[in-house]
């Protein structure tokens, strides 16, 4: 079976783009990717014999050329490995070199660009400076992103559909969800990719309710190829909308379209969804998408210092690194700021002026206390499970512990009474209300629980 090479792949759909049907299958399909060898730019191709390497080397060496420098290193060598003996698995390499003279050309040369999908106005609303070449892998990311990048060469298999991305934020699951859709519209560039927030997608679907267009609403979800929705979380407590995401999610995935998912945690923590979504989003894969460590963002941090053109001395790179605590946005932010101090002040970026940017990026953007947050103290404070806290249990331990949940969160979160309520194993306004009243009564009664409250906000204090 022939290699599979993801720039080799970008490079066969420049050619489908650039010549006819029948040259594309007669042509440039049976060429197989060998390898190619970084060190020496070299790009060996097998051809199945020496009649279709001189034709291809004839007709097509200038489009060859200028699509394999488009996609790989503009010094790239291209080898050709021919099969002259297929019976006894004998062949040679020889190299397509063009002269001197017309390489200069070649290169001055502009490559017509992939032609736009037939009669399809699509906007895929999807940020295409978010790719896979600048989504650095390390330990953290490497599943997700491996699974991501075979999605976008076969978007038509159905082993990781759907796709569950889950992670903190900041972590990349904008970017991975993003550098998949615009993988695809390139090898695919008649596919119907679509990039969605949860939020736009109910915005969507309570504007058609209001004007009578709901049906409209899930056909036109049903006619997409590709659906990446992000922050899916953001559908709990939206019954009606989840209701016609369903029939979109059966639709889809019945047809062998491909839905990819991204959430700030992961299905069995997702509370004020129906159950029978939950079920739906472990039918494929979940992956992931952990904090970087700090190796993985120095190497962010140089990817992105090299994109921009900034020299940052080692030691600015080393504070930059040991405080933005894992955060990929914050690293984006810090190199933006920067950036924009060294332009603005026309002077070097020293540890100083680093220092200075970092404290206001983090303070900014310091932790909120999430409802997640104090479960998990609460759980970790009284030890018992996130479970026990969403279940229907009566007994005054697991009771105990729900209604400080609940008490705790109307204080130290912007979240209404209903809202945590639905996130509590889904009760309802008024059970919040007796709980916090019950918890005020109890830390005026009883010292000992007083004191393990007080050393629960302390830990969530220390979070922030």
């Amino acid at each position: 079976m022939p290699k599979k090479d993801t720039q080799w792949q970008r490079c066969l759909a420049y050619f489908k783009a650039n010549v006819k049907e029948q040259e594309y299958q007669t042509w440039f399909q049976p060429i197989e990717f060998v390898s190619y060898d970084t060190g020496t730019k070299e790009l060996l191709l097998a051809v199945p014999s020496n009649y279709f390497f001189e034709m291809l080397d004839g007709q097509y060496k200038r489009l060859v050329y200028n699509v394999v420098w488009r996609n790989y290193d503009k010094e790239t060598r291209i080898l050709y490995r021919i099969r002259t003996d297929s019976a006894n698995d004998i062949s040679m390499d020889v190299e397509g070199m063009p002269t001197a003279a017309k390489m200069r050309e070649y290169k001055e040369e502009k490559l017509r660009p992939m032609r736009k999908a037939p009669a399809d106005d699509l906007d895929s609303q999807l940020n295409t400076d978010y790719r896979f070449e600048n989504f650095i892998e390390g330990d953290s990311n490497k599943l997700p992103r491996s699974v991501g990048q075979s999605i976008a060469e076969n978007p038509k298999q159905s082993t990781f559909n759907p796709l569950f991305i889950y992670g903190s934020s900041g972590v990349g699951k904008t970017h991975l969800l993003n550098a998949i859709g615009t993988r695809i519209k390139e090898l695919y560039p008649s596919r119907r990719v679509l990039y969605v927030g949860a939020h736009q997608f109910t915005f969507q679907f309570t504007d058609a309710s209001v004007n009578n267009r709901r049906n409209e609403f899930v056909k036109f979800y049903q006619t997409i190829d590709v659906l990446i929705i992000d922050d899916i979380q953001e559908l709990a407590g939206q019954e009606k909308t989840q209701l016609a995401f369903f029939h979109i999610f059966n639709h889809l995935r019945l047809n062998g379209k491909q839905i990819i998912l991204a959430s700030d945690r992961a299905p069995a923590a997702m509370q004020g969804m129906e159950e029978r979504l939950l079920t739906r989003f472990k039918w494929g894969l979940m992956a992931e998408l952990e904090k970087p460590n700090q190796e993985l963002c120095r190497k962010i941090l140089l990817s992105k210092m090299r994109r921009d053109g900034l020299d940052i001395p080692n030691e600015v790179v080393d504070y930059i690194v040991q405080n933005v605590d894992g955060s990929v946005r914050d690293l984006e932010g810090i190199v933006n700021a920067l950036m924009a101090h060294a332009v603005i002040y026309n002077t070097e970026i020293n540890l100083e002026v680093a220092q200075q940017i970092v404290r206001r990026t983090v303070k900014r953007q310091a932790h909120t206390v999430s409802i997640e947050d104090i479960i998990e103290a609460c759980c970790a404070q009284w030890q018992v499970t996130q479970d026990d806290v969403f279940s229907q249990s009566r007994k005054a331990n697991i009771v105990l512990v729900r209604q400080t949940v609940m008490y705790l969160a109307q204080r130290h979160t912007k979240l209404s009474t209903s809202k945590i309520g639905l996130l509590v194993g889904g009760r309802n306004h008024a059970t919040v209300l007796h709980a916090i009243a019950q918890v005020k009564n109890r830390l005026g009664t009883s010292p000992v629980y007083a004191r393990q409250v007080k050393e629960v906000e302390d830990q969530l204090r220390e979070r922030k």
